[in-house]
């Protein structure tokens, strides 16, 4: 299989950039993150883009990013909180070791601050927040290999965590000579 070592997905606040970083770092990697790729690619920021061209416009733009990122990176590659959403990036997702880091309204709402720069949690950040982790939890759990809740664990026991994991997967490839 080609692509990244491992794909990162959750909601805002879960800790994708972060635990990205120290994992890419661990694994001798490059972080790549999709939302950055798309403000790079645009010339401006994803909320000036969710502002002038509306949050379809976004995902569109969103979807070819991660479609590029899945042939293109090797590395540790970390997905927009709502990536999943779209029906054609979970195909591609099915190729990949994806990982959920899942947090709670709690753990989410104290990472995510006052929503600056989320243009989905302007406003009430906390209700905001909760809409979107309940209605998006069941389809990070879909698209996910493994699941790790974040919640009072600090950024690198997480990604000690995924390692591990990618290293008893390759293991498992390794003996059986097939992919698992």
């Amino acid at each position: 299989m080609t692509g990244p070592l491992v794909v990162l997905v959750g909601p805002p606040g879960a800790g994708k950039t972060t635990v990205g970083h120290i994992l890419a770092a661990r694994l001798g990697a490059v972080l790549r993150d999709t939302d950055a790729d798309v403000e790079q690619s645009e010339g401006v920021t994803v909320q000036d883009l969710f502002v002038t061209h509306g949050e379809a416009h976004f995902r569109a733009l969103e979807e070819k990013a991660v479609a590029a990122a899945l042939t293109e990176h090797d590395g540790v590659l970390s997905l927009g909180g709502g990536a999943v959403l779209s029906e054609a990036t979970r195909a591609l997702l099915a190729d990949h070791p994806v990982v959920f880091l899942d947090v709670g309204l709690s753990g989410a709402a104290s990472r995510v601050g006052l929503g600056a720069g989320r243009p989905l949690l302007l406003g009430n950040v906390r209700g905001q927040l909760k809409a979107l982790l309940d209605a998006r939890r069941p389809v990070y759990t879909e698209a996910a290999d493994l699941t790790i809740d974040t919640d009072g664990r600090g950024p690198d026991e997480v990604a000690e965590l995924i390692a591990t994991w990618l290293g008893a997967r390759q293991n498992r490839t390794t003996q059986n000579g097939e992919p698992a």
